[in-house]
């Protein structure tokens, strides 16, 4: 592989980890429906070991409303319910003595308009990621045609490549907040 496809190859996998990084971020923000996303990333002090929920339980989505978690060790489920109060989530658990439920409200017109821009900061955030990104990689290409490895053609015509490829992740990175945003006003 030629060193000029080496750098449109980086950059078109580093731009896909920004997307799936935004993806896994805009997941984990409440919604109006229930999603195990939602706590799946909670630490739970666990033995002393911070852990995340979902190596500890397993979470289900048994009603549209409703987050049922069932730890696999019965001695963990006040620790569940505490790492779950303490996040930032807004949650309310519901501890049966097997399991913990949590009934997701309905989000108020407010707090919906807040998620909404909390959406937008982490979809800036992303497209500044692939912004950066593509500046690295011309950055590399201006290098190359510095040290004569392609000419100046070939740069512009890699150039155009790459704008290409950033232009096509932030529109994916777009797609993401418009079905989140109206996920989110759906009532």
């Amino acid at each position: 592989m030629t060193a000029k496809a080496e750098v449109l190859e980086d950059t078109q996998s580093r731009m896909d980890k920004s997307v799936t990084v935004l993806t896994r971020d805009l997941n984990s923000i409440r919604s109006a429906r229930a999603s195990a996303a939602l706590v799946e990333n909670i630490k739970v002090d666990y033995y002393g070991t911070p852990t995340e929920l979902r190596a500890l339980a397993s979470i289900s989505v048994p009603e549209a409303r409703v987050l049922l978690i069932q730890p696999y060790d019965k001695n963990s489920l006040q620790d569940v319910e505490k790492a779950i109060l303490k996040s930032d989530q807004g949650l309310v658990p519901n501890n049966d003595g097997t399991a913990v439920r949590i009934n997701i409200p309905q989000l108020t017109e407010e707090r919906r308009r807040d998620l909404v821009k909390l959406v937008g900061r982490r979809v800036e955030e992303s497209n500044v990621a692939i912004r950066n990104i593509r500046r690295d990689s011309l950055q590399q290409l201006r290098t190359m045609e510095k040290d004569k490895d392609i000419s100046q053609d070939e740069f512009r015509v890699l150039q155009e490549q790459l704008q290409k490829i950033t232009d096509s992740f932030i529109d994916r990175v777009n797609e993401h907040r418009v079905m989140k945003e109206s996920e989110m006003m759906e009532i």
